[in-house]
């Protein structure tokens, strides 16, 4: 979870967010080779006592920086795209839940087991306990299983929301009367917090989203109770 001292992006907690940080520090790279460059190219003219009034044309040096841009967005654009198509795959998931979009909560619904559905409401200051997180802590959290594939059917029931963790790298717009999907894989066990990424009115704020990723045991003997 992000802190106030946090500068660096969250832990990666799926392969997604793993690719997106590579991407991230990939693209950095590129930004500072750019800026140590063109930072060198400005200095080394202020010494520079000569000048040519009667230059109008270097056809040289303009297909240089004509080509060397287009070349480097093309390193920039193809891991881009790759990841792009990624974040759409969605294939052979071994769990599927629907969340829907509440103002201000989220519901669930585990409809490969017996159609387990609940609300979850984020948990009023005064209840929590001295570990509880202010204004991310809820009353029911999303138990999902790790090392499974899960895929995720997000929409609404009134306004526009959007189904966001940012330590699995997801970001789903939740849509009135229409079901958007994602997929990914928790790599670690642990508690993932995450928000409404979509101002859907006055509380807009305070629908977080907390997701306890457990070993499949733990989550079948969840499953058995919440169908019990």
């Amino acid at each position: 979870m992000s802190t106030w001292s946090h500068l660096n992006t969250l832990n990666a907690s799926s392969p997604l967010m793993e690719q997106l940080i590579f991407f991230h520090d990939h693209t950095l790279m590129i930004l500072l080779m750019i800026t140590i460059l063109v930072s060198y190219m400005i200095s080394s003219l202020f010494p520079n006592k000569y000048s040519n009034r009667l230059l109008l044309e270097g056809q040289t040096i303009e297909m240089i920086w004509t080509i060397l841009p287009a070349v480097t967005l093309v390193f920039i654009a193809m891991p881009s795209l790759r990841l792009l198509y990624l974040l759409d795959e969605v294939s052979n998931p071994s769990i599927t839940m629907k969340t829907i979009g509440h103002q201000w909560y989220w519901s669930y619904e585990y409809s490969d087991f017996n159609a387990i559905e609940f609300d979850s409401y984020m948990m009023p200051t005064a209840d929590l306990d001295k570990s509880g997180f202010r204004l991310l802590d809820v009353d029911n959290r999303t138990i999902m299983p790790l090392m499974a594939q899960s895929r995720i059917l997000v929409t609404a029931a009134d306004v526009l929301h959007s189904w966001t963790v940012p330590a699995l790298g997801v970001k789903v717009d939740a849509v009135p009367g229409r079901l958007n999907q994602i997929s990914f894989m928790l790599l670690r066990p642990g508690l993932l917090f995450g928000q409404c990424s979509e101002i859907c009115g006055a509380n807009h704020s305070f629908m977080p989203i907390v997701i306890e990723s457990v070993i499949p045991k733990t989550f079948i003997k969840w499953i058995n109770s919440m169908s019990s």
